[in-house]
């Protein structure tokens, strides 16, 4: 951390009801984050609240405030999203209670990394008991991330043990990881109201990135764009909210009624939304088996959608405690990244059974017939190697990936990206569009295409070459025009001439017949004049089949030894000159069709055609029932 640089940390809370974590907070803040008046009647929290807390110049802490009764565990789920500490609150003169273990579970599967364990009400309890709750919530916390974790015993009456714990936290607050500033802005949504004088406001942990006044942002996942009014951190003004902070934004053009509980905000059109999550999944070993297609609450940020989990070749169920990949198929379209952790419930009873992390978002299709090891696929996609992940989606794309498509499928930034794009194992485009390919992918398919236009010289050897699109339809259907015009390019053994690509070393050499028979249909324009006769007639005079005739016709078209005026008539080029010169002799003369007929000998059958030829290329020009010789 930069000297002088504000640290935030988010706190979160986890516990049985009536374990008095909403006390604890008040006493660590002196802010009571029980917000709804119910709570303040009923004495218990329902809703998740928030509270801050500035420990030291340099560290803040924010503090979300869960509710511990087995039926707001959902609204707990909520507030979890994004905390990078928990102060783990088992009462001790009750000890473990069944949601003290839910919120356990709850934290471990979510990857919470370091808490405290708060051993509260001790004033309740002699020492004697105190030990004893201690040793069992030792043994509770064992083998998991709470293991070694710092215990303090407190009383939020009294005041004992507070000091303590401020010590704890800030120690274990110092070793958190600061989360990513420099990422993409992600802000999981938990509240939206209309606040007197601003208008509309959400407030949320923001997860990653950054946020500033004025800036446009992307409501997840309606896909509308806003603008940001202004920026609150901790109930203050700012210009700013980094992530790690506990934020309110006040949002333009849009009630409060149109945002839930559950959206995001993030960066305007950089990522997508989807219904389809290949995850990692793990079934708690206190849940029952979990059958193939059993519908299940799903728990991610701060949402909760109704989702089935569909496993993979064929498995029947997921035993307890079983880890394994899993496809959760969500009835609503959100906006979730590969890493991001989930939690999975029952739909009756409603009890957390596990949870896991999201890894692919593309929904690839697994056919039985296909020869793709699943497993094997999601374990290079949930691995440590980021340019793995990345050679893998590239390679699945076959023709590329752009780095849009990229960013909203992993998580990743441009730089990162850029960074990756560096490696051999990548061809990377910059223009029209940054474009990242699999190298191994992209140099087969050139060798594929010199191929391809070899083939079409041996079977058409009168021919200059294939035509582009030809070309394209045959071995690049689907791939941009840019990929396409980047593949001829490398392909060094090819000559691209306007619509046209050949071999480099394509020579067109002709037989004794076909020398003869071009010769033949050269001749017969030559003498026609300006009267010529139809082309079918022509070619099927020249000696050789029609096929080959046309060929040779091409030639002579390519060549300018012939000119073609429309699809019927062809004229040769002496002729054509001839008549050039004619009218360049009468610049600036007007003239009708009678008049041309005179001029040049000629039917109407061959003087429109020719005139409008002479237009096209700008040798007269129509005007009403007559032309002007330019």
């Amino acid at each position: 951390m930069i000297a002088g640089a504000m640290k935030n940390i988010i706190v979160g809370t986890a516990g049985h009801i009536d374990h008095g974590k909403t006390a604890l907070v008040k006493a660590l803040t002196g802010i009571d984050a029980d917000r709804l008046e119910e709570e303040k009647r009923r004495g218990i929290t329902i809703d998740i609240g928030f509270a801050h807390l500035q420990l030291t110049p340099e560290l803040r802490l924010g503090f979300v405030d869960v509710p511990g009764h087995e039926r707001f565990v959902k609204n707990m789920l909520a507030g979890v999203c994004g905390i990078d500490l928990v102060l783990f609150v088992v009462a001790v003169d009750e000890s473990i209670k069944p949601q003290t273990r839910e919120h356990f579970d709850i934290c471990r599967l979510l990857g919470i990394p370091r808490g405290i364990v708060v051993l509260n009400k001790a004033d309740l309890v002699d020492k004697d008991i105190l030990e004893l709750v201690r040793l069992e919530t030792e043994d509770f916390v064992a083998e998991s991330f709470l293991e070694g974790a710092p215990m303090v015993a407190v009383s939020s009456v009294t005041g004992a043990g507070m000091d303590e714990l401020r010590q704890a936290l800030e120690r274990a607050a110092r070793e958190v990881a600061e989360k990513n500033s420099s990422g993409a802005f992600r802000l999981p949504i938990d509240r939206a109201f209309s606040a007197k004088g601003f208008g509309t406001v959400i407030t949320g942990t923001l997860i990653s990135g950054s946020v500033k006044r004025e800036q446009e942002v992307e409501l997840y996942p309606t896909s509308r764009t806003l603008r940001v009014r202004g920026v609150q951190v901790y109930g203050q003004p700012a210009d700013h909210a980094t992530a790690g902070q506990r934020t309110a934004l006040n949002l333009a053009d849009i009630e409060p009624a149109e945002i839930a509980r559950g959206m995001v905000l993030s960066e305007a059109g950089r990522f997508r939304v989807t219904t389809l999550l290949d995850c990692r999944l793990e079934l708690l070993p206190s849940a029952k088996p979990l059958k193939n297609r059993a519908p299940v609450h799903f728990h991610c940020g701060t949402a909760e959608i109704e989702a089935e989990v569909r496993l993979f070749r064929g498995a029947t169920a997921i035993q307890p405690g079983q880890r394994t990949y899993a496809r959760v198929v969500l009835r609503e379209p959100a906006m979730v990244l590969p890493g991001d952790r989930f939690i999975i419930r029952m739909f009756s009873p409603v009890v957390t059974i596990g949870g896991g992390v999201v890894v692919d978002i593309g929904g690839v299709r697994y056919r039985k017939t296909d020869d793709v090891d699943v497993a094997a696929r999601l374990n290079v996609l949930s691995g440590p190697d980021v340019a793995a992940r990345v050679a893998l989606l590239v390679k699945e794309s076959r023709y590329g990936m752009s780095f849009g498509d990229l960013v909203s499928r992993t998580g990743l930034m441009e730089r990162d990206l850029e960074t990756i794009a560096r490696s051999p194992q990548f061809l990377y485009l910059e223009q029209p569009q940054r474009w990242l390919m699999d190298r191994a992918w992209f140099d087969a398919m050139r060798r594929k295409l010199v191929e391809a236009v070899s083939q079409f010289h041996r079977k058409s050897p009168l021919l200059p070459g294939i035509a582009k699109q030809e070309l394209r339809g045959r071995e690049l259907t689907k791939a941009l025009a840019f990929v396409f015009d980047a593949l001829l390019a490398a392909a060094k053994e090819l000559a691209v001439e306007g619509e046209t690509v050949r071999l480099r070393t394509h020579k067109l050499v002709l037989k004794q017949d076909e020398e003869q028979a071009r010769s033949a249909i050269e001749r017969a324009f030559e003498q026609a004049g300006l009267a010529v006769p139809a082309v079918p007639e022509v070619l099927a005079k020249s000696g050789v089949e029609t096929a080959r005739a046309r060929s040779l016709l091409q030639i002579l078209i390519r060549e300018r030894r012939l000119i073609r005026v429309t699809d019927d008539l062809v004229f040769h080029q002496t002729a054509i000159e001839s008549l050039r010169h004619l009218l360049a002799g009468r610049k600036a003369t007007r003239f009708n069709v009678g008049t041309f007929k005179d001029w040049t000998g000629i039917s109407r059958k061959y003087a429109i055609p020719l005139l409008e030829y002479l237009d096209r290329e700008r040798v007269t020009r129509r005007e009403g029932d007559e032309r002007l010789v330019l």
